[in-house]
């Protein structure tokens, strides 16, 4: 696959609300970027999470960008009542972090709950959006839809503020994201933009840049059932699943009755998506790989499921190296806090002096 550079990426990616897939991300100029990204600790990261935006994570850190990863903690709660084993799911989402490749002592891993200054800066963020802007919000309908909760809470349709308030808090320009995040990234781009109209400061420079997305080669990788991979749906294939666990479930994946394996990602997406995963897992084209697979689901599915249990060995291995050591996990979340409770703190004076608050 070509590599493309950052600016590349991005460009595409801000122009509209479905580009062509990108390959992996190079930056020209690391030092003149930061990148915020992260997760809800709502239960394991899958192959979806991985090769939409971690792998890139990664490839960013190792090129020398400067690395925001925030453990979206409070925001569990947006389409929940409460937030069930929060320490458990958040530790697990730093063992995936750390298993993948990301370094905490190049990325500050941090988990949202522990920088106040951050959640300070929703309030003044929430002033430059309308509730129709917010109501309009694609992925949020989306969202509304799958909740597991009876009614739908205020913190649903602020949550793209609130993503906001993550991504600008470090001034971060560059945001790795699925295709289904690009509303949430719009809205913090709009944020950006009216603050820094509003509240340029007295020299006529402007607080915040305006983030643009960088999307994958997979920007929406699907799930077992045809539908988007989601935590939450029961159709994704865990990074920290046994081979075995792996297997079973790309045995029970959604196919056709078409028995020749093609890649057409519009009219039989479920086959397509699971060539697409061998593909990935593979570093080779989709429709190479339906064309060496020929027919049968069985086939199509024995190559899957080979194709992700090695692409996954090493990643499972460190991982249970690291699962060893829980207190290194915390540590981890520790050190991060200091370093984003740092930036955050002087986002928020600068916000404030700006808006001339006391």
């Amino acid at each position: 696959m070509t590599a493309e550079t950052i600016t590349a990426a991005a460009r595409a990616a801000a122009a509209t609300t479905a580009p062509a897939a990108a390959g992996p991300v190079r930056i020209d100029d690391p030092t003149a970027h930061r990148v915020l990204t992260g997760d809800r600790p709502t239960g394991p990261l899958h192959l979806g999470h991985y090769f939409g935006t971690l792998r890139n994570r990664v490839l960013l850190q190792d090129q020398g960008v400067e690395m925001f990863v925030v453990v979206a903690d409070y925001q569990v709660i947006t389409d929940r009542d409460i937030a069930d084993r929060l320490a458990e799911h958040t530790e697990s989402l730093v063992l995936d972090y750390l298993a993948a490749g990301l370094d905490p002592e190049r990325a500050t891993i941090f988990a949202h709950s522990a920088v106040p200054a951050l959640n300070q800066l929703l309030l003044p963020f929430l002033s430059l959006v309308s509730v129709a802007e917010l109501n309009r919000n694609p992925t949020v309908k989306d969202e509304i839809a799958h909740s597991r909760q009876s009614s739908v809470s205020g913190l649903m349709f602020t949550y793209p503020v609130h993503q906001a308030a993550d991504i600008l808090f470090c001034k971060a320009d560059l945001v790795p994201v699925g295709q289904d995040q690009l509303p949430h990234l719009e809205v913090a781009r709009t944020v950006a933009r009216r603050f820094n109209e509003r509240y340029p400061h007295a020299d006529g420079s402007t607080v915040f840049p305006l983030p643009q997305a960088l999307l994958s080669e997979a920007p929406m990788l699907l799930g077992t059932d045809g539908g988007k991979m989601s935590k939450s749906r029961g159709n994704a294939i865990p990074l920290g699943a046994t081979a075995d666990e792996t297997a079973r479930i790309i045995r029970g994946a959604r196919t056709d009755t078409d028995r020749h394996i093609g890649y057409d990602p519009v009219d039989r997406p479920g086959v397509s998506g699971l060539v697409l995963l061998a593909a990935l897992c593979q570093d080779r084209a989709p429709e190479a790989v339906a064309e060496e697979i020929g027919d049968g689901a069985a086939a199509l599915k024995r190559t899957v499921t080979e194709s992700v249990n090695e692409y996954l060995r090493p990643m499972r291995a460190r991982r249970t190296e690291l699962a060893a050591d829980r207190g290194h996990l915390r540590r981890v979340l520790h050190d991060g806090a200091e370093r984003a409770n740092a930036v955050a703190d002087a986002t928020l004076a600068e916000v404030r002096e700006v808006m001339g608050a006391v």
